[in-house]
This record gives C-alpha cells, structure tokens and sequence, in this order.
C-alpha cells in the first residue's frame, strides 16, 4: 500500500530498532496520512511494521497546501516548495480564514470543509470560488512576481502556519500513540523543511529521522525494504540510509571525453587537494562553480554529489545564481553547507537532534544573529 511504503522507506532506512511513523501527502490510495510503529523484539529478530491509524480522502493536508499552491498560480505537485520559500515575505494575516475551512480533532485529525475546495469534484481544478471571495483575485499561472504582491505574500504565510500546526498535531498524536521518543517520517509533506523545524523544536520527540526521498518515488525503496523484511531477517532487512548518493555515476574519464566532444576547454588537476583549492579560491573570487562527484543525489536535494556552489556571504551572490544560472524565482532561497562540528556555531540549531533532517536539507535554522552579515546569500527574507 502507498501509505506503507512511505513509511517503510523512511522506518527501515532509519538507524532506530523501535520508532513511531507518520506519513502525510496528498493521497495514495485512499489514505491521506497516517500513523504506525516499527519495531523489532530483540537483536537478530525481524523488524515489524504496521500501520494503526490513518486518515482518509477527501480530507488531505498534502491537497488543501496543493489548493493554495494552484491559487497562487503554481503548479500542483510541482510548485507547493515556492509556495514555502514565498511565505517568509508574508505575515500570515489569513491564518484565521483557513482554519475556518478546517475541523479539527483532539487527536491531531481534521476534516475540510470541501465547499471550499474543487479537486473531489474536478481534476482540473484545486479550489472552488470561495477562495477568491475571501482572498480575492487568484494569481494567473506563472504570472508575475508574487514576491512583490503583499497579499499574496500573506497567503503564502498563512498556509505555511496552518500547515505547521497541522504537523505538529499528528506528530504529537504519533508520540502519544506509540509512547516512542523516535519519529520517522515521509510523504511529500515531510519534505516541508519550515515544518519539520518546527517538529525538531516542539514536539517531545529526542530523535527524528526523515526520508529523503520523501516523495512518491520514495516508495520504490520503501517497497522493498518492506518486502524483504517480510521475508525474513536478510541483509536487506538491516539498512541504514547514511547517504542519499544512489544514483548514477560516472568516472572523470566519461566528464573528459564530454568536455572534448563538445569542444570545451578544461584541465586535469592531480587529487582532491589541488581540486578542491582550486574550487575554493573560485568561490572566492565569486565564481560559480558547477560541482560533480561520486552517484548522483536520490531524492529531490542537491546534496553535493550534483551541485551549484557559491559564495554565502554578499547578498548579491543570491540573485546571481537565481537570475543567471538557475533561470528561477528571485525571492527563492539557497541551502549553505558547512561541516557538522561548526553547524552551531553559526546557526540556531533545535536542541540536540539527529544530525539526519540537516544531513539530508530536511528542516530549516535560523542564522544567528552575529553571523548574519556573513552569510547574507544563504539567510532567507525571515
């Protein structure tokens, strides 16, 4: 089932032996999220995984943010990441109007009220024309600059809220379930990096564990991994997802011989060390750097293996690499790297959590205040 495989991929790819799952996307199936445990009785035993309880179509967290992508003149299950990466230029002003489209449950489950929506009706269309009563004139497809409209910047806001506090009640209803202080999660909701901040600061959760692969094409993984624990304790069954470099790869021979059949220049440099000084003092002088090595990221992040590196530090660097390189959105922000040890050094990191959600570019964190100057292409409008 859709909903098992998302969180087989995100259990039985996780470094815990006992860990509760929650699963929130559009739909699969007929469920819309839901929550389970995994677990194993003792060392060498097969790990189990069931499903407890779940939420049903039409009533959908991944469809009422889908409604207000399509509003603000997005593509469904292409857009709803601008959509988050708008919100911060907002103040979420609507809150209150979208909650009112919401029923919810003391056990973190909720109900739409569906006159407002269209999609369980027409598989054209997202919302029905109350959104525009009350929010006023949809945004036409693709048109425009949102970022500089300050309505639609407060819609962006006041979903990104309501959709954190949705989160926040079904992971909350997860650990109250389960009584597990280990959370694994996926779904394309789970890839709503604000979110899981928010999850990392505020729930009673020690540890949280997130598919990278969040998305439907998680589930492949998700399959098997369920499948051989099904059949049994195998080498399979124990897997621990410590990198999400699993696609293709290529030696430098085969980047060589490109580089040569379409008659473009390039030099050979001997080991890593002159490669990445030579890399460096690039970055420096405010070069942009196209980055290749090792298989190719699964999942929807550059995580390095194929990535577009910059300078973090003057804020022109952001609208560079958005304008020239990217061709995209100039209110859409970057990622920074940086080693593990000196992560909090220059950021607000939530307490002590798993290094995972930020190995993986799975949650956000605030730069800290004295380091803001430093880093003002990477730090966002908030």
């Amino acid at each position: 089932d859709h909903h098992a495989s998302h969180a087989a991929s995100a259990f039985y790819a996780s470094p815990f032996d006992d860990a509760a799952t929650l699963t929130v996307d559009g739909v699969g199936e007929w469920a819309t999220a839901a929550i389970g445990r995994g677990r194993r009785a003792g060392p060498g035993a097969a790990f189990e995984l069931s499903l407890d309880v779940e939420m049903r179509y039409p009533h959908s967290l991944g469809l009422l943010y889908s409604a207000f992508t399509a509003y603000l003149g997005f593509e469904v299950n292409e857009g709803e990441y601008k959509v988050m990466g708008l919100a911060p230029y907002g103040e979420p002003r609507y809150a209150e109007a979208i909650r009112k489209m919401i029923e919810p449950f003391a056990d973190g489950s909720f109900r739409l009220d569906l006159d407002w929506f269209a999609f369980h009706r027409d598989p054209a269309r997202s919302f029905s024309g109350r959104f525009e009563e009350e929010f006023g004139p949809a945004r036409a497809p693709e048109s425009g600059d949102p970022a500089g409209d300050k309505r639609l910047c407060d819609i962006a806001a006041s979903v990104q809220l309501v959709c954190e506090e949705l989160m926040l009640g079904l992971a909350n209803e997860a650990r109250r379930r389960t009584g597990s202080p280990r959370l694994c999660l996926a779904g394309g909701v789970a890839l709503n990096a604000v979110s899981n901040e928010r999850l990392l600061r505020e729930t009673k959760f020690e540890s949280i564990w997130i598919q990278p692969a969040g998305g439907d094409a998680g589930g492949a993984l998700g399959a098997a991994l369920y499948a051989a624990n099904a059949l049994g304790p195998t080498p399979l069954a124990r897997y621990e997802m410590k990198s999400a470099a699993l696609g293709a790869e290529y030696p430098a021979a085969d980047a060589a011989a490109a580089l040569k059949a379409a008659g473009l220049p390039f030099t050979e440099l001997k080991g890593e060390d002159e490669l990445c000084g030579s890399v460096a003092e690039l970055i420096a002088q405010g070069k942009v750097v196209g980055w290749h090595q090792g298989r190719s990221e699964w999942g929807p992040r550059a995580l390095g293996q194929r990535s577009i590196l910059a300078d973090p530090r003057p804020a022109a660097m952001k609208d560079t690499v958005n304008a020239k390189i990217k061709f995209r959105e100039m209110y859409r922000p970057f990622a920074p790297s940086i080693t593990a040890g000196a992560a909090a050094e220059w950021f607000d990191l939530p307490g002590s959590p798993a290094p995972d959600p930020y190995r993986f570019m799975l949650a956000t964190a605030k730069t800290r205040v004295e380091r803001r100057d430093k880093l003002a292409a990477v730090t966002h409008a908030d």
